[in-house]
Formats: structure tokens, sequence, C-alpha cells
């Protein structure tokens, strides 16, 4: 506790904000010159935001690392709690005699509840409670319609937002000019026995060879997209095979750097290199574009993760078969696009996204599984994994959600890999029984001749499995299930 002469502290919880930069929560308690504390609650209370799959969970625990590092050289600890936030929040502004708590904004609605709960009975005991926006472009509450209402339909809310304005700009973290008067001593839990990292079996060693959480990882991560990948991003973005993506969604997911950062950061880039035309730079934004477009349903659409957001796919013939789910999960179907994707998400935490609407579009329809358990399964094993993001894309796969693309848009793993992946490169990564076979049936293997499977050392059935469905009979069967819902609609 402060003594009675001391300034009494001011609480930053943190949340998916894990960065000092462009962090306006922090900014806020920094500037004030009183004792900051630094609180994350892990709530995995019924009534908190949707539990972390296993992947996020090793990624937390690397980023909360990283952020008490950062927050130690400006004099900052980093309390960890675990459990409910409307109890645990309280207890630590009491435990630190502080007045004042800041945090920055989420959308989903069990986290919009406990904040909107918390805010109004703090302020009711007297506490100074203020939120911000940390983590959009724009508020969704601020990009509406003509007629007051959320959009449905991703271009004309893109026209929207666009249309209001640049967003704010990015506020570098300015540390104060003298050193923060010390905070109160506080106990907390150990980070590595509130999130354990694996170790039985340890199963993270690829994702350890992948990414460096944190906000310094992240920053390493934009400067080398804006360095070598931003150029060529319009003309390479859907093609797995080459590293021509920003890999920026999992530090966006975790917060460690800011739409607004990422967005000022590509434009002042473009301005300055003369390969770097406007059309990259327009494409890259949208994309940021439609992560602002997921928050924008999260919020307005609270159910958008476990309804369907057409209710008319709620009569829609699902079927449940573990076997072939199973099989989706570890890369065995046959295909080789989407064989590629599974391996690479289950070795990476992440897949490339062209690859993602193939595996999903394959899981939905050649197998007819109900979508909400893929979006389980990458829920799980997607270091990326967004409450916004992953619900959406799953139902804009579907066909059954906002701006979705229809139902009997159904892909076709052999074309795509044909079309994106022409040397096949990406399969080769990832499939690496398939290395040797040539380009012209690297993705339809099981219509090689003999003498180029043995040449390759493939053995269908034996080193690798045929097509588990044939995709002709598997997009009829997922037509015919769509016309019954449409015929009832």
């Amino acid at each position: 506790m402060p003594s009675k002469d001391s300034p009494s502290p001011i609480v930053v919880w943190f949340r998916d904000d894990l960065r000092l930069d462009d962090n306006p929560a922090l900014a806020a308690a920094v500037g004030e010159g009183r004792p900051v504390v630094a609180l994350y609650v892990l709530d995995e209370s019924k009534d908190g935001p949707r539990a972390l799959g296993g992947a996020s969970r090793w990624w937390l625990n690397l980023s909360l690392k990283a952020l008490a590092r950062d927050l130690d050289k400006i004099g900052v600890p980093l309390v960890l709690r675990k459990g409910p936030a409307v109890k645990t929040v309280p207890a630590v502004l009491s435990e630190a005699g502080a007045g004042n708590i800041v945090w920055n904004r989420r959308y989903d609605a069990p986290g919009i509840a406990i904040d909107k709960e918390l805010k109004s009975s703090l302020r009711e005991d007297g506490f100074v409670a203020e939120s911000f926006n940390g983590a959009l472009l724009a508020e969704p509450w601020d990009v509406l319609n003509g007629e007051g209402l959320p959009y449905r339909v991703f271009s004309p809310f893109f026209r929207a937002m666009n249309a209001r304005g640049a967003p704010a700009q990015p506020q570098d973290f300015k540390a104060p000019s003298e050193r923060l008067p010390e905070a109160p001593s506080l106990e907390g839990e150990e980070i590595d026995d509130l999130l354990p990292l694996p170790s039985r079996p340890d199963w993270a060693g690829g994702l350890r060879d992948t990414w460096t959480p944190g906000e310094a990882g992240a920053r390493k991560r934009l400067e080398a997209f804006l360095d070598d990948r931003l150029c060529r991003y319009a003309a390479q973005r859907d093609m797995p095979g080459e590293d021509a993506t920003s890999l920026l969604s999992p530090h966006l997911r975790f917060g460690e750097i800011s739409p607004r950062r990422i967005w000022y950061a590509a434009g002042d880039r473009t301005a300055a290199q003369d390969e770097i035309s406007d059309k990259q730079l327009d494409k890259f934004r949208s994309e940021l574009g439609w992560r602002e477009f997921s928050y924008h349903l999260l919020f307005h659409f609270p159910d958008i993760g476990h309804a369907n957001f057409q209710p008319r796919f709620d009569d829609f013939p699902w079927r449940k078969d573990k076997k072939q789910f199973r099989i989706w999960t570890k890369g065995q179907t046959g295909y080789p696009l989407v064989d590629a994707g599974m391996r690479e998400l289950w070795h990476t935490g992440y897949m490339h996204n062209r690859v993602r609407m193939v595996v999903a579009s394959f899981l939905i329809k050649h197998l007819m599984i109900d979508w909400r358990e893929g979006e389980a399964w990458f829920w799980d094993t997607l270091v990326d994994a967004d409450p916004a993001n992953n619900t959406a894309s799953w139902q804009w796969v579907a066909g059954s959600g906002a701006d979705a693309a229809p139902y009997f848009r159904i892909f076709n793993p052999t074309s795509q890999g044909e079309k994106f992946d022409p040397d096949g490169t990406y399969v080769r990564r990832w499939v690496p029984e398939l290395a040797e076979m040539p380009a012209s049936h690297i993705y339809k293997p099981h219509e090689a001749p003999r003498e180029m499977l043995e040449k390759a050392g493939v053995r269908l059935g034996d080193t690798y499995p045929r097509p588990m469905v044939e995709h002709a009979k598997a997009r009829q069967r997922a037509l015919d299930a769509f016309q019954t819902i449409k015929n009832a609609s």
C-alpha cells in the first residue's frame, strides 16, 4: 500500500494489447507520473472470454514474458492473476491502494459484459475507470450505413470506413523522463505456472522455430515485410509457395503491434520507395480492412462465433464423421494442397490464407462436416486464432456468414494447387513424400502413370493416401444438400 503522502498508483489492465508502442491505456497511465501497476488476468471462468487454445497459450506465455521485460525497463511491474476478472480486478486495486484503472477495449460479448460491469461498479465505489481504443482503426459503432445499421457486406463497409478519413495516427511510446515512483509490490502468479509450456510431449518445436512472440518480434516482422514483400504483395499474396505475406496476424491478435502502426508504416514506405505501388498498398490495407470488418460483425452480431449468420443453415444436413475429421486434421486426405496446409498448421501454428480457404471448403463441402468443428480445430492449433477473424472466415467459406462466398462455390483442391502453386513448391515443403513428383502430377498423384510414381518413390495407399473422396461426387453431394435448405427458405 502507498503511504499517505505518496501519490496513489494507477493500474493498467492488459488484455489483447501486449505492447508499449501506440498503447493508449498505457500512455494515459504513464502520463500521470504516478506509480503504475500493470495487470494481466487469465479469466477462464464460464462467463469469461473464450478459453484460449493450445497454440495461443504457448504464444501468450512468451508474449507476457516479453511484455514484462519491456515494462521493467520503465519501472512498471507486471502482476499476473488468475480468476474471474469481476472479482480479481477490484481486489488488485484495493491491494495496490490505486484510485484509477485504465484499459483498452474488447469487442467480444463476454469481454464487453465484464468491462461494462466492472466500469459501472468501480465508478460507484469511487474509482476512476477509463477505456480506450487500442485495437481497431475505427470503432464498430462509428461505421454504420445510412440507416444507422451495421454493414453486412465488406465493400460498402470499407468504403464507409475510408470515407471517415484516415485512422488516428499511432502514438510513439514516450518513456517518462524520470523514473516513475515505485509501485507497490503485489503478489502474482509466475508465467510458467499460469501458462505452462508444453513438455510431455513438447509439441511446440515448430512454433519456436517459426515465431518470436512479443513486441520486438512484431516490429521485426513488419520491417521485413516492408523491406522485401510489400512491393510484390498484390501479385503474390495468394501463392503459398512464395514468401509474400506479412505474417503479422498473430502479433495483431495479441496486440503486440497496433493496426494503426501497420497502416501508416506501409503508407510511409510506399511514399518513400518507387517500387511499391499504390496498388500494393491498397491491397494490403484492404486486408487490414477485412480484420476491421470481422470485428464489426463480432460487435454487432455477437452470436456469429457459434450460430449461423444466415439462419437457413440451421437446417443444413451436416454429417458427423469422426474418422474423416481426424484424417483431415492429420493431413492425410489424399489431396496434396489440403494435406500441405494441415501439416503446416500442425507444425507452425499457421497456415497460408489461400490454403485456409481450400482446407475449410474441403471439410465443409467435400466432407460436409459442420464449419464449427473446423473452426474449433483452428482455434486450438492457430497461433493467430482470433475471436473475430476465425469465426467470420469459417462462416464466409461455409456460405452461412456475412458477405459469404455462396455455398455452391466449392474449391477444387487440385486446380487451386495448380493455379496458385504451379511448381508444387508449397507441397514439396510440407508433404515431403511427394517431393520427387513432377509438377504435372504433384497435385494429382492418383492419376500419375505407374512409372512416374515408381520414379518418385510414391506408393499410393502406402507412402501417400489415395483421395478420401472423389471431387466430382463430393461436389454434387454438397450441392444436393444445399438445395434442400434453398428450397425450404
